[in-house]
């Protein structure tokens, strides 16, 4: 059969990866076309017809700067498409763009797929109406969307975690942690891991207040997660504390207690059992942090929160992010106080939630099933 995949992102990339490889071990005569990075790549034997760095504009001021881009990558993504006309169209979140893509692909005949759904559960809860048109089935991470979905009158079940098996695999390749601190030049204390986002507006917004958190522990070691694609020099202009690159999950599995800024990132420490505040600046104001609320009409923002559903990690949002608060924070979860053995029972529930089921090749299978006409 022949598959269309569409990921825009760095992570989509990785995941859709895993998708491939499964699919191609249900299906010996698997053919690929795809939006996306080098590791799709890698798993399908094919180029890329658009590489995700070409994709990949966040932002209303970013989209605009960069319309004509964007149209054009979407008229070429259409010809593509239209061109090999798969048996399935399978989308990888980012769906400011994907959505476009469902809508055209239902109009050809092509039934269309969502392995890792927008969280439109969040955020523009008026894409769910899209989906609902134009996606068959949407093959869910997060268990707690299946409900959602389901009263919105959208398929979807739950397939299991793809960061669960990722992050064990991973976990499971890591040395100790004193080899952590000698390849890093690393003094004995313990580790207080700072994980600023991935985004320069991120780093910006949320570093200084960690390192104001750091600094006020010098019984703890500060250290910084570089992201992929930033210069150290842009970790300089906000903090001065040692910054590791390409290794935030041994950083966080090192670590005694950590900083994260709300995203993937949180439920990553999460599982890798490190005691956490979750940290969310923005521009700090009470008017933002009114705004978001009205909009996100959710109890909670961050994933282990929303999984085990209720509070296992504090959330710091907006101007709640101040240096005094994280550390209130902080200080109830470091060794040998009730929080920190509380958010690591927290852990453990969130992990029960997850199960251990492989995401990438229960979806495959049920996929792959669905077009043989087995739903």
């Amino acid at each position: 059969m022949r598959y269309f995949l569409s990921a825009g992102e760095a992570s989509g990339d990785l995941h859709a990866s895993h998708l491939i490889a499964a699919l191609k071990q249900l299906d010996r005569d698997a053919e690929f076309e795809f939006l996306g990075g080098d590791l799709m790549a890698s798993a399908s034997g094919v180029a890329p017809v658009i590489h995700y760095r070409k994709m990949a504009y966040m932002g209303f001021s970013e989209v605009l700067r960069h319309l004509r881009e964007i149209l054009g990558n979407f008229k070429v993504a259409r010809n593509a498409i239209s061109k090999f006309h798969p048996d399935a169209l399978i989308l990888v979140d980012y769906p400011s763009f994907n959505l476009k893509l469902a809508a055209y692909a239902r109009k050809l005949g092509i039934p269309v797929y969502y392995y890792i759904a927008p969280k439109v559960w969040a955020w523009k809860e008026w894409r769910v109406k899209d989906i609902r048109r134009d996606v068959k089935m949407v093959y869910s991470i997060l268990p707690f969307e299946v409900p959602y979905f389901g009263r919105h009158g959208v398929n979807a079940m739950y397939v299991g975690n793809p960061s669960v098996e990722e992050v064990d695999a991973q976990l499971g390749l890591l040395g100790s942690v004193d080899e952590f601190r000698i390849k890093h030049g690393l003094d004995n204390r313990p580790i207080l891991a700072l994980v600023p986002g991935s985004r320069g507006g991120e780093i910006r917004n949320n570093l200084p207040v960690m390192e104001g958190v750091a600094r006020l522990h010098p019984e703890l070691q500060g250290v910084v997660a570089g992201a992929p694609g930033i210069e150290k020099s842009v970790y300089g202009k906000f903090c001065s504390l040692p910054v590791v690159d390409g290794c935030t999950l041994e950083l966080m599995r090192a670590a005694t207690v950590a900083l994260v800024t709300s995203g993937t990132a949180t439920l990553e420490c999460a599982l890798a059992g490190t005691p956490q505040v979750a940290c969310y600046r923005a521009n700090g104001s009470k008017l933002s942090y009114g705004i978001m609320r009205k909009l996100i009409k959710l109890d909670y923002v961050t994933l282990p929160n929303l999984i085990a559903d209720k509070t296992v990690i504090p959330e710091m949002l907006v101007h709640q992010c101040t240096v005094a608060n994280v550390d209130a924070e902080l200080r109830r979860i470091l060794p040998g106080f009730a929080g920190r053995e509380n958010q690591l029972g927290g852990y453990a529930e969130v992990r029960g939630k997850l199960g251990v089921s492989p995401a990438a090749a229960n979806a495959a299978y049920h996929l792959y099933k669905s077009l043989c006409g087995h739903d």
